[in-house]
């Protein structure tokens, strides 16, 4: 399944490795460092402020989405939940 992570932006839920929210992104020098080295793989898709980072397999959104909304939407769609 997909969610919706900001913009026009649908991400599998299964590429899904993290789902982080802004204060710890900028509270941790390991996140900062992170993702300074992955800048070519970062897509911005707030206007504004960001409200969490989302990463995948294969790229980095910082979403206008609170990570509390894209949690429950990634919990909604995941195959663990369904097993349940």
């Amino acid at each position: 399944m997909y969610i919706h992570v900001g913009e026009d932006v649908m991400v599998r839920t299964d590429d899904i490795i993290a789902i982080i929210d802004r204060d710890t992104v900028q509270f941790s020098e390991e996140l900062q460092l992170f993702l300074k080295n992955k800048d070519n793989h970062l897509c911005n898709l707030a206007k504004g402020s960001y409200k969490s980072l989302v990463i995948t397999k294969n790229q980095l959104y910082l979403s206008p989405l609170a990570s509390s909304t894209l949690k429950k939407r990634s919990k909604k769609y995941s195959n663990y939940e369904n097993l349940l």
